[in-house]
């Protein structure tokens, strides 16, 4: 059956959706704009049962927009922490500045003032749309990517512009003229719980009798893959500087690996641990001992983050050292990356166990 002539998908699949698509997420309770955009933007690259907590926090602090807005970026970060890819609750947070300063303390509700909003595309704009307004517009996340492709036999990576072109077409074509929210919420669904991308279970889907894929047995060829590369290795240097307990930390610049959070200082490439501790500190700390370090996968490269210590005497670490001081008490109240918090928490409690003779 050629493409051009597949059945259309929505009755099939609202038929479906009815009874088995996802009805009690908390971002559906209620579904209004705001809310929707929250949860789209940070379901963005990340699972759904991982992004349900952080909503709940996040909504717990931030009922409205308008708080949001108001908001420093510092305690943003820190409901995000652990979220990871930190760019989307920096645009998020100038999102929501630009919301109060020009539209009133509302998100606009046109797909073209959506999308000149930081971090806002094309799908997640058709997602608040849909899922927001209920009005018709689409939507092309890689759930829906990841359906259409099968069904129509879309071959070729999704992320190339030809192929992408394909998915829109289709998408807009797919997408009905009336129950577009429950459209919308039930190809997200299918995607996420049937058309999965590993093992799909085609015996439920609503869609096997009329998928291309399916039908032919190549399931597992839809959608396409670029060749897989081997990440790249990056190593820096990160400073351990202590004094009383608590670890100096510094905000990092806001673009980058981690942009935004409070991180352990990062040595300059090319520079001698031991020489960038004595000019960061103001006097002779001595030679830098490495600690053990840590590795972090990100999704382009592989972190191997390396420790330098810097000793000296801690009454000569003054208060005129740029930056703020964490320990094990107030570790968890401040924006840290991940593998940051858990290798500082670690080498805290690990010293503390060697001084109590643990």
């Amino acid at each position: 059956m050629a493409a051009a002539s597949r059945r259309p998908i929505a009755p099939s699949l609202l038929a479906w959706a009815g009874q088995h698509g996802r009805h009690d997420l908390p971002w559906q309770k209620p579904a209004t704009p705001y809310r929707v955009w929250v949860s789209e933007i940070m379901l963005q690259q990340t699972r759904v049962d991982t992004v349900i907590p952080y909503f709940e926090r996040f909504m717990a602090r931030f009922p409205r927009l308008t708080l949001l807005g108001k908001a420093g970026l510092e305690e943003i970060l820190v409901l995000w922490s652990g979220l990871g890819y930190y760019a989307r609750a920096r645009h998020l947070h100038a999102t929501a500045r630009l919301c109060l300063e020009v539209h009133r303390g509302l998100l606009p509700a046109t797909l073209d003032e959506l999308m000149r909003l930081p971090g806002i595309g094309r799908s997640t704009a058709g997602a608040i749309m849909a899922l927001g307004h209920g009005l018709r517009a689409t939507i092309l996340d890689g759930n829906a990517k990841r359906v259409l492709a099968r069904y129509h036999a879309v071959a070729g990576p999704p992320d190339t512009a030809e192929i992408r072109r394909r998915l829109w077409s289709l998408a807009e074509r797919e997408t009905p003229r009336e129950q577009v929210a429950a459209y919308t919420q039930a190809i997200m669904d299918l995607g996420a719980t049937l058309c999965t991308r590993a093992r799909p279970s085609c015996s439920s889907c609503p869609l096997a009798q009329n998928c291309a894929a399916r039908t032919t047995g190549r399931q597992a060829h839809y959608p396409g893959k670029r060749p897989a590369n081997a990440k790249p290795c990056r190593e820096r240097w990160f400073a351990w500087i202590e004094r009383d307990n608590a670890v100096l930390f510094e905000q990092r610049p806001p673009v980058g690996i981690w942009g935004g959070l409070l991180c352990l200082p990062e040595i300059p490439p090319q520079m001698d641990p031991g020489e960038w501790c004595n000019a960061r500190l103001g006097f002779a700390a001595g030679k830098a001992e490495e600690l053990p370090g840590f590795q972090h996968e990100f999704t382009h490269f592989r972190l191997r983050a390396r420790i330098a210590s810097c000793h000296g005497l801690a009454a000569n670490i003054g208060d005129h050292i740029p930056g703020r001081w964490l320990g094990t008490e107030n570790a968890d109240l401040a924006a840290l990356p991940t593998p940051i918090r858990r290798y500082l928490k670690a080498r805290l409690a690990e010293r503390q166990s060697r001084s109590t003779g643990r």
